[in-house]
């Protein structure tokens, strides 16, 4: 009976894709956006299966598993269970994070070390650190039963596809996802600036990741990265707060007062947040700033700046420096600081919530004060206790619950539509543009049609 109806069901999910293809092409138009996107479970389950399942996701990063046996658990979307561990040839792998034999998960504490080989908390079947299959306990119970120990169905699986850039490992459950550096495209040159602002060329993860619980669906973080018309709106009562607290400080209180500008830039004139630019690519990345953004006038402390031009030269090293964005987007997973050596990572966990997970990283070679300012920075920026992201979140948190309403049944992004300029891998336009928006659901719209 099953078999017979293969043919009808087969069918009917083509019809069901076809239907699913053609509502999603209503939802999403050149500049305006339904709002089912936002509130819809099913939009929801079918991004994770389509976007999330189809792109390359950001899974960790190399300095967190340095040795033999080191490991790192994490989701690839809302449900699928990942472990990344190093071997004994100093090669890393990305797996399911599910025994072959009863489905256990194999390693349930978030990082550590394995000695030996991974065994499973139930039966006890053991793997070697690439996933192969290394022992059955009493595997004389499986004689002429057909069994085959050797059947690569009995290893832990290996994602379709992963790689790592520059120590930052991506995977992917899509084995005709393109290669990872040609998914990055042209935003590779992010990742590039983050690492060569190290004297040594290399970043590592430093303390532990700052988790942020947010009762709202998992796009409007993206969304608002590039927004520049929010800061200045959003943020007002903590610029002022800061400004004025600034001006009761004394020219030697050098260190309150370091601390105390991070926060003003976020109040930045419009017309300064249009000169930075907005810079979009294929896949939905993009990132605003380059030659300019709020970190372009942050302090170069001399030690640091020493062992710069020792490593690259004065020249370089001004390039290095001069490459300034705000906030980079590899969709839908990583956003980037290059500046400030600072990474959020997004996870989701239903339609209305997700985590963002902040890391901190040491430039190898720099001065600890390097790392000092990029955990003062998390802390005044991206904490639950902070003081701006908290702005943040309340506005998410009024725009899932407003577009409930039945007032209209859509969201716009008109702003500099038609002014775009395209070039050769990527797409300008001003700093308060919506190009950040066309970028996403361009990509979303490319995804979830299957039209990428």
């Amino acid at each position: 009976l099953a078999l017979r109806r293969k043919p009808h069901r087969k069918r009917m999910l083509e019809v069901m894709d076809a239907i699913s293809n053609k509502l999603i092409d209503e939802m999403v138009k050149p500049t305006r956006i339904h709002k089912s996107v936002y509130t819809d479970s099913s939009i929801f389950e079918l991004e994770m299966e389509r976007i999330w399942g189809q792109a390359w996701i950001f899974i960790g990063h190399e300095s967190q598993i340095q040795k033999s046996g080191d490991f790192f658990t994490t989701n690839i979307n809302h449900r699928e269970p990942i472990l990344m561990i190093r071997d004994k040839e100093d090669c890393i792998h990305v797996l399911h994070n599910r025994c072959a034999h009863k489905g256990a998960k194999i390693v349930e504490a978030r990082t550590g070390n394995v000695r030996g080989a991974l065994r499973c908390g139930y039966h006890g079947w053991t793997y070697n650190f690439d996933g192969s299959i290394l022992n059955i306990p009493n595997e004389e119970g499986y004689k002429d039963t057909g069994f085959d120990v050797k059947d690569s169905c009995n290893n832990l699986q290996p994602l379709a596809q992963s790689d790592c850039y520059r120590g930052f490992v991506f995977a992917t459950l899509s084995s005709s996802a393109p290669p990872l550096r040609d998914w990055l495209g042209g935003a590779i040159e992010c990742i590039d600036n983050l690492c060569d602002r190290s004297p040594e060329g290399e970043v590592e993860l430093a303390g532990g990741i700052l988790r942020y619980d947010h009762p709202c669906n998992w796009k409007f973080i993206l969304e608002n990265l590039n927004d520049t018309m929010h800061p200045m709106v959003v943020h007002q009562s903590i610029v002022q707060a800061a400004e004025d607290y600034i001006k009761t400080l004394p020219e030697e209180a050098t260190e309150h007062r370091s601390e105390a500008e991070i926060i003003p830039p976020f109040g930045a004139s419009y017309t300064n947040f249009e000169n930075s630019g907005i810079t979009g690519f294929p896949f939905g990345h993009h990132y605003d700033g380059g030659k300019t953004s709020i970190h372009a006038d942050y302090t170069v402390f001399p030690t640091y700046h020493e062992a710069m031009t020792k490593a690259y030269g004065e020249e370089r090293t001004r390039d290095i420096y001069s490459f300034n964005t705000h906030n980079v987007l590899y969709y839908p997973s990583l956003t980037i600081k290059c500046a400030i050596q600072n990474i959020r990572v997004i996870r989701p966990i239903s339609v209305d919530r997700f985590i963002v997970e902040s890391w901190s990283f040491r430039l190898k070679g720099a001065p600890e004060e390097m790392l000092q300012r990029t955990v003062l920075y998390s802390r005044l920026i991206n904490s639950s206790m902070g003081m701006v992201g908290p702005d943040d979140l309340e506005v998410y948190r009024r725009m899932q619950e407003g577009l409930v309403s039945s007032g209209s049944d859509w969201i716009e992004y008109h702003r500099q539509y038609g002014r775009d300029k395209e070039l050769e891998d990527r797409i300008v336009g001003g700093g308060t543009s919506d190009l950040d928006m066309r970028t996403q659901f361009g990509a979303w719209k490319k995804y979830m049609t299957g039209n990428l």
